[in-house]
């Protein structure tokens, strides 16, 4: 499995009390998946995908991403495995507002030291293969919100990672836009064997993976 997930607890303690965000999840993701994360706002959804991602602990159980039990990382070296081998999508695309689409899509590949002139061959062929072609020199603010979003995807990709993690990808979209970017998500993980997990609200969108899987109160309920 490319992602397995056992006995996952996660609380934060606050002044006066301890939250519980999830408790005790079990989940396994195969290599070249599709698949959704569901469930009610609360339910743990974020929080799971930014433990699988590395970008937060969990405060008990075991999580392993590419054969590797991401706690026995420190934090430099769990960083360094983050840009390498996993790609992130949000809600929000974060974009550098200064920098055009290709130079925000370069931006991980120079992170790890590829050379500029790879970097920028491999940027300018993932905006091409998402349809931004003619956008390549546009900065951010020049961008509709579904060409930030496609941009955000191309940065996601430009390392080659093992999984994509996507959190809420369409939520801050128009219902078309959306559509277009759930469409291109679904290509390409048929065209490149690409696997996603993706936190979403929409059922449909869901319902186009390979599965999904369901959260409520910190715990899944449905696989």
């Amino acid at each position: 499995m490319l992602i397995q997930v056992e006995s996952v607890y996660k609380h934060y303690v606050q002044p006066k009390t301890t939250v519980e965000v999830l408790c005790g999840v079990h989940l396994a993701i195969a290599a070249k998946e599709m698949v959704a994360i569901v469930g009610p706002s609360g339910a743990g959804k974020s929080t799971l995908l930014h433990l699988m991602g590395g970008l937060d602990r969990p405060t008990q159980g075991s999580i392993r991403c590419c054969g590797v039990e991401l706690a026995h990382l420190h934090d430099r070296a769990l960083a360094d495995f983050r840009n390498r081998r996993i790609g992130f999508v949000f809600q929000f695309h974060h974009l550098l507002p200064e920098f055009s689409a290709l130079e925000n899509t370069m931006m991980p590949a120079l992170i790890q030291r590829w050379a500029k002139h790879d970097a920028q061959r491999e940027a300018r062929h993932l905006l091409v293969s998402v349809g931004l072609g003619d956008r390549l020199h546009h900065r951010p603010g020049e961008l509709s919100g579904g060409e930030q979003q496609r941009v955000a995807v191309a940065r996601a990709l430009i390392n080659k990672p093992d999984v994509v993690l996507a959190d809420e990808p369409t939520g801050n979209l128009d219902r078309a836009t959306g559509q277009a970017i759930q469409k291109l998500l679904r290509q390409l993980n048929e065209e490149l064997g690409q696997t996603f997990v993706i936190v979403t609200h929409d059922r449909e969108f869901a319902a186009h993976m390979d599965r999904a899987i369901s959260l409520v109160d910190g715990k899944v309920s449905a696989v």
